[in-house]
């Protein structure tokens, strides 16, 4: 017995070294990484918070990429998830999450699940995330994913987000990961008093512009454009 576990431990070293190799790369690759966005922030004068910078250092982006694309994951640029859709480049990750201003107590609500990651950015930070995507294999996958990452204050819905989740509204915060050509009237309801949307706004494969839409306490809305961006154009009804 004793000789079958030595041996069983022998054979185990060089994965467990692998494996220890492995995070290494990763983790070095995220600080590269990190070190990028603080470069895009200070370029574009759009500063980000440190504890949003910290949950993007320590979140395994890799886990949330096809396997094709794994090697590729920590650079800073969107990088395809299938049926033509995209997960974010890690500096507009940072941004929308930076100005959506979320607190340990907020309820999020997002649009465009896509591979999950944003969805896992903001609930480090907030009470819990509500997050729709209408392609359902993605859906599907992401919810998978955040299960087995145990992301557990990550909710997945399939379906078109256009019209928000009613069932738990109003939300402090609404992240929106796709274009549309106009701010939905049903995410503004959806929004709380005093609670913000960032919405990337304009025509479909053109630049938009990444928006931020503030609700004030009588129900207007105050809007104000961050960056240009491009972004998939966000489908449903509308």
């Amino acid at each position: 017995m004793q000789r079958r576990q030595a041996l069983t431990a022998a054979l185990m070293l060089p994965f467990t070294g692998a494996l220890r190799a492995a995070a290494d790369d990763f983790a070095a690759k995220r600080r590269r990484m990190i070190d990028d966005i603080a470069i895009m922030a200070r370029d574009t004068r759009t500063p980000i918070a440190e504890r949003v910078m910290s949950v993007l250092a320590t979140l395994p982006r890799h886990e949330f990429v096809p396997p094709e694309q794994v090697g590729n994951a920590y650079q800073n640029r969107p990088l395809p998830i299938g049926h033509g859709q995209t997960i974010s480049q890690p500096y507009i990750v940072a941004l929308m999450t930076d100005l959506a201003k979320l607190e340990p107590d907020h309820q999020v609500l997002e649009v465009g699940t896509g591979s999950g990651y944003q969805a896992a950015v903001a609930g480090r930070l907030a009470r819990a995330v509500y997050t729709i995507e209408i392609v359902e294999p993605l859906g599907q996958q992401a919810m998978q994913r955040l299960q087995r990452l145990r992301h557990d204050n990550v909710h997945v819905r399939l379906g078109d987000g256009y019209h928000g989740w009613e069932e738990h509204a109003p939300y402090d915060a609404v992240l929106v990961t796709a274009a549309a050509s106009h701010v939905p009237p049903p995410l503004v309801r959806q929004l709380k008093p005093g609670g913000r949307m960032v919405i990337p706004v304009g025509a479909p494969f053109m630049v938009q512009q990444l928006m931020l839409v503030e609700k004030r306490a009588d129900g207007g809305v105050s809007t104000r454009q961050i960056l240009p961006v491009a972004f998939v154009p966000l489908t449903g009804q509308r």
